[in-house]
């Protein structure tokens, strides 16, 4: 089991600062979540993780290893997968190929193959349509592709950005139980998310962010009545 920490980081695009002095750890084999509003800065901070967007100021570490501005590539060799928001998917090519593509740094065929069954055990509908265009599918199901792919790397941590953005109720409830079970099997997840309910319902421990602030934490059960979470969304 996998940590992430991250220490005062100061996150800008143009000189302009969207994260700012933002400190929290991601916990070994538990669900960590990061609620906040549209436009907070939630995305940053994965961007921020990945390398996509390197902070400024601050340090983002693995295990205790720095990785702060490290390449993306090897953000994903210290054992980090995405399931990034809005799914983005590869429509013209079907779902096994979309599968595949998840375990591009894995040579050995066996372990591929057992991993993608392991994602058909866990999505029984993604075997039944193993060959079709992920651009015919529905949006839930385009999801389960996506969380499937971000397994086919064999993650320590799994950072999920959004999964309810777009979905119905029914594949919001589907898509939260998969990612229960996911911190079940002893991978770490990094859930980031607008949706308060659903999230500190199988949240172990939580953070708000706020005009790219934390401005509160704790356990999941405390931030459900606590009056931050209320401001940082409703104001």
């Amino acid at each position: 089991m996998s940590s992430i920490k991250i220490e005062n980081v100061y996150t800008a695009y143009d000189k302009a600062d969207v994260l700012m002095d933002v400190s929290l750890e991601v916990v070994p084999g538990k669900i960590t979540a990061l609620l906040g509003s549209n436009g907070a800065g939630k995305s940053t901070l994965i961007r921020s993780i990945l390398g996509l967007t390197p902070p400024r100021e601050g340090r983002i570490s693995v295990d205790g290893k720095d990785i702060t501005g490290a390449p993306t590539h090897k953000v994903i060799a210290e054992g980090i997968a995405c399931i990034p928001e809005g799914r983005r998917m590869f429509p013209k090519l079907t779902v096994t190929e979309n599968l595949r593509l998840g375990a591009f740094q894995v040579s050995d065929e066996a372990l591929i193959r057992d991993r993608m069954e392991k994602v058909f055990d866990t999505f029984p509908r993604l075997a039944e349509r193993r060959d079709q265009l992920t651009g015919t599918m529905s949006g839930g199901e385009q999801a389960m592709v996506s969380i499937g792919r971000g397994l086919m790397g064999g993650p320590r941590i799994l950072l999920i950005d959004e999964p309810s953005l777009g979905l119905s109720p029914l594949y919001v409830k589907e898509n939260f139980k998969i990612i229960d079970g996911i911190r079940d099997s002893g991978i770490t997840v990094f859930l980031v998310e607008q949706n308060v309910r659903q999230t500190l319902a199988i949240a172990d421990y939580g953070y708000v962010l706020s005009g790219g602030r934390v401005v509160a934490e704790g356990s999941a059960e405390a931030l459900k009545d606590d009056k931050e979470v209320y401001a940082a969304y409703f104001g």
